[in-house]
């Protein structure tokens, strides 16, 4: 049976229960690595540390589970051999509430009212509304799917984007057309060379006046600069969980531009997560253990 290492005890509690004599190795990365971490064939490193971090303490390893649905600081740091498996499925449902969150709260301008409240200012207007609505919900793998099915439910017309087009999923390529008959685009997609500063000014300029634009993908999918410049000028709303560069320094200019609603990186982080995210792990571990095919792994780019 393989040995296994995970971050801490409260993710051996979390993956509990795992299969017999599976052999199971703590480490956050920090400090001296414990003994026996050269047995390692299977780990889930700590949020944000790279596999580069333990190439020279695990020679056997085989997979690396992350724990994030997005892996693209990992792609390019795996040595061959060792598989990379991202959290897809552990992340969609948040990150979805996230994204229609942020839409109604822009649409409903709940913004405005929460700064009025501040001031004690009572101002009774009409703002806009969900239903009805065109969203282009760029990116259509677990978020994307599940963002559009709770679309439907609020009357929502969602139309869904991915690199390649398939029964009910359209091509980047059909992008250009797409733009001009959204109200509200939406950012899920993963971060690649590709999709690196996609949200140019081009993109922006084929959006209609007014449209929605929100990002709970990664900051450096858009262009920060060119969306700064559209948000100025009044033309465009958008609501970013995500930004570049990121942490959001405190003199950078997006934290006052006119029509944006900002958070900061919190999409997917619920409380739920980790009993999920370790579901996943529990579950690749069994296949990985009975030596059957593992799920989610990433393959090229992404």
């Amino acid at each position: 049976m393989p040995t296994i290492c995970l971050p801490d005890a409260e993710a051996v509690r979390l993956s509990s229960p795992l299969p017999e004599g599976v052999e199971v190795l703590t480490w956050d990365g920090s400090g001296e690595p414990p003994e026996g971490i050269e047995r390692t064939e299977f780990w889930v490193p700590a949020d944000g540390l790279s596999p580069v971090a333990a190439a020279g303490v695990m020679p056997r390893l085989r997979v690396v589970q992350a724990l994030s649905a997005g892996v693209d600081k990992l792609i390019g740091l795996i040595a061959d051999g060792v598989v990379l498996c991202d959290a897809r499925g552990a992340h969609g449902g948040a990150t979805s509430e996230w994204v229609l969150t942020a839409i109604l709260a822009s649409l409903r301008e709940f913004p405005v009212f929460v700064r009025e409240q501040d001031r004690r200012e009572w101002d009774h207007h009409t703002t806009d509304e969900l239903q009805g609505k065109r969203v282009l919900v760029i990116g259509a793998g677990d978020v994307g799917r599940q963002t559009a099915r709770r679309l439907r439910a609020f009357d929502a017309e969602p139309t869904l984007v991915a690199r390649h087009a398939r029964n009910g999923v359209h091509a980047t390529a059909e992008l250009p057309d797409l733009l001009t008959h959204a109200d509200v685009v939406v950012l899920v997609l993963p971060l690649t060379e590709e999709t690196r500063r996609m949200v140019d000014r081009d993109f922006l300029a084929r959006m209609r006046d007014g449209a929605l634009l929100v990002n709970a993908a990664r900051g450096a999918v858009t262009v920060t600069d060119d969306l700064l410049a559209e948000l100025e000028s009044g033309r465009l709303h958008a609501a970013l969980d995500v930004t570049d560069p990121e942490p959001l320094p405190a003199d950078h200019p997006l934290w006052s531009a006119p029509n944006l609603l900002l958070t900061p990186h919190v999409g997917g982080n619920v409380r739920g997560l980790p009993v999920r995210a370790y579901a996943l792990v529990r579950d690749q571990v069994g296949r990985y253990a009975a030596g059957e095919p593992l799920v989610n792994v990433v393959e090229g780019a992404y």
